[in-house]
C-alpha cells in the first residue's frame, strides 16, 4: 500500500489496511479472492476474504462510490432489503504512484445468488417466474419509500431462498433517487425498465441454451407488470363499502397481513350520510411475520420462511396449549422442543448447504410427503434423517457457492430446486 489512502467505513475493522489496494482489481492475487458467482457489472466486481466474512469490491469514480455507499446505508436505515456498506476507498495509487480507480465495498450477503445461478442445467419456468415475483415485490418496497431505482434487473438483485420462493435485495443502487414520493409516470418508468431489462437477461440465458424451451422470455419479464401493480393496488388503494360492512375493514387488514406487511396507520372515512365508508393504508410496513418471530423466539428469516415457522409454531400451540395458550410460553416451548433440535441434528459439514430457517421448511415440506406418501404420521425424527440424507446432503453450499474453474468445459452450477427434491420423496 502507498499514497494517502483515504477509507470511510461503517465498521471499525482494522484488516480493511490488509488487501492489496495498491493494485488495480483485476490484478490482485488468488489468496486475496473468494470465488463467487456474479451477476452482470459494467465496473469490475471482486469478492476479497475480510476478517472471517465475504466482501464485493467494486473499482468506479470516487463520486460514484461515495454516493452509492451513502444511498445504501440510507436504505438499510429505512429496512430495505438490500447489500451492507462496508466502506469507500479513494486515493489509491500504485507503487509508482499512478492513480487508480475508487473502490466501494459491500458485505457478502450470505446464502444468495445472483439470479445466473438459480439454475441446473436450465432455468425452469416456474423459477424464472418466482425470481421475476421476488423483483416485483422488491420494487414495490422501493416505490413505497420514494426509491426510484433506475437500473431495474435480475443482475442488480441478489436472491435468497425463502420457503418455496424467492426473496430479493437490492445489489447496485448506483442510479437510484430517494423522493419524499414518486410520480405514478416515475413508477411506470421503472417498470418499463424492468419489463425491458429482465427480457433481454432472460432471451441471453435463452441463447445460451440455460432456459427452458417452454419459457417465453417476454411473457415472464411481462409477469413483473401485473405482479407488481397487483400489490402496490393492494398496498395503496382505496376501498369503499357500506357502513354495515365494518367488518371488511378487518379484513382489509389482514390481507395485508398475509400479504406480509403491516399497516400503521389506516385512513377512515364515511361519507355525508354516513351510510358509506372509504378506507385506505396510510402507511405500510413489511415484515409483518418477520417481527413477530422475532419478538416471539430471536429468529431472524425471511418474511415465508417466518410465515411457515410461525404456522408450525401455532399449530404445536394448539396441540400441546389449547385455545387459551400463552403464546410467548408455547413459542418458547416450541423453540426449544422443535426447532433447535431439528437445526442441531444437521452435521456440521452440512451446515453450509442452507440456512437454518430454510432447512426447517423443507424439512416440514419433506416431512409431510414422507406422511401422504406412507399414509401415516412421520415422526419428526424420521423426517429430519430422511431429510439428510435424501435432500440436504445432495445440495450445493449456498453460503460459498464456487465457480466452476475457467477455461474448462464444465456443467453449471447445480442448485437443486424444490420440485427437484420432491421428487426423490
Amino acid at each position: 500500500m502507498s499514497g494517502s489512502l483515504s477509507i470511510t467505513s461503517a465498521i471499525v475493522d482494522p484488516a480493511l489496511l490488509d488487501l492489496p489496494w495498491n493494485l488495480p482489481l483485476e490484478v490482485w492475487p488468488e489468496d486475496s479472492i473468494a470465488v463467487l458467482p456474479k451477476g452482470i457489472s459494467r465496473h469490475l466486481v471482486r469478492f476479497a476474504h475480510l476478517s472471517g466474512y465475504v466482501v464485493a469490491i467494486k473499482e468506479t469514480s470516487e463520486d460514484l462510490a461515495r454516493r452509492e455507499y451513502d444511498m445504501l446505508r440510507t436504505l438499510q436505515r429505512l429496512d430495505v432489503p438490500c447489500v451492507e456498506p462496508v466502506a469507500v476507498i479513494t486515493n489509491r495509487t500504485d507503487d509508482e504512484g499512478n492513480a487508480l480507480d475508487s473502490v466501494l465495498v459491500t458485505r457478502h450477503l450470505r446464502f444468495s445468488l445472483p439470479y445466473r445461478a438459480l439454475y441446473s442445467q436450465t432455468l425452469r419456468p416456474d423459477t424464472a417466474t418466482r425470481l421475476v415475483d421476488a423483483q416485483a415485490v422488491l420494487l414495490v418496497r422501493l416505490h413505497i419509500i420514494g426509491f426510484f431505482w433506475g437500473d431495474v434487473s435480475l443482475s442488480n438483485t441478489l436472491f435468497r431462498r425463502d420457503a418455496g420462493a424467492f426473496a430479493a435485495y437490492l445489489v447496485d443502487a448506483e442510479t437510484g433517487s430517494l423522493y419524499d414520493r414518486l410520480s405514478d409516470g416515475q413508477r411506470e418508468h421503472d417498470l418499463e425498465i424492468a419489463r425491458i431489462n429482465i427480457a433481454g437477461e432472460l432471451l441471453d440465458l435463452a441463447a445460451g441454451g440455460r432456459l427452458d424451451e417452454a419459457t417465453d422470455p417476454i411473457e415472464v419479464s411481462n409477469g413483473i407488470l401485473a405482479a407488481y401493480r397487483t400489490l402496490w393496488s393492494e398496498l395503496t388503494g382505496s376501498e369503499s363499502f357500506d357502513s354495515t360492512e365494518r367488518w371488511r375493514i378487518a379484513e382489509r387488514v389482514e390481507r395485508l397481513n398475509d400479504l406480509g406487511f403491516d399497516i400503521e396507520e389506516l385512513a377512515i372515512r364515511t361519507d355525508d350520510s354516513g351510510s358509506q365508508v372509504r378506507i385506505q393504508p396510510k402507511v405500510v410496513d413489511a415484515g409483518h411475520h418477520q417481527r413477530r418471530l422475532l419478538r416471539l423466539t430471536g429468529l431472524d428469516a425471511e418474511e415465508n420462511q417466518a410465515r411457515r415457522l410461525l404456522n408450525d409454531l401455532d399449530a404445536y400451540a394448539a396441540t400441546n396449549y389449547g385455545a387459551d395458550a400463552d403464546e410467548e410460553i408455547a413459542a418458547h416451548e416450541w423453540l426449544a422442543t422443535v426447532f433447535e433440535p431439528v437445526i442441531r441434528a444437521i452435521p456440521r459439514e452440512l451446515k453450509g448447504k442452507l440456512e437454518p430457517a430454510e432447512v426447517f421448511h423443507q424439512m416440514l415440506e419433506h416431512r409431510w410427503y414422507l406422511s401422504q406418501n406412507e399414509k401415516r404420521d412421520v415422526p419428526l425424527a424420521e423426517a429430519v434423517g430422511s431429510y439428510i440424507d435424501t435432500v440436504l446432503r445432495h445440495r450445493r453450499d449456498e453460503a460459498t457457492v464456487i465457480d466452476p474453474p475457467t477455461g474448462a468445459f464444465t456443467l453449471p452450477i447445480a442448485i437443486v430446486d424444490e420440485e427437484d427434491w420432491r421428487d426423490k420423496v
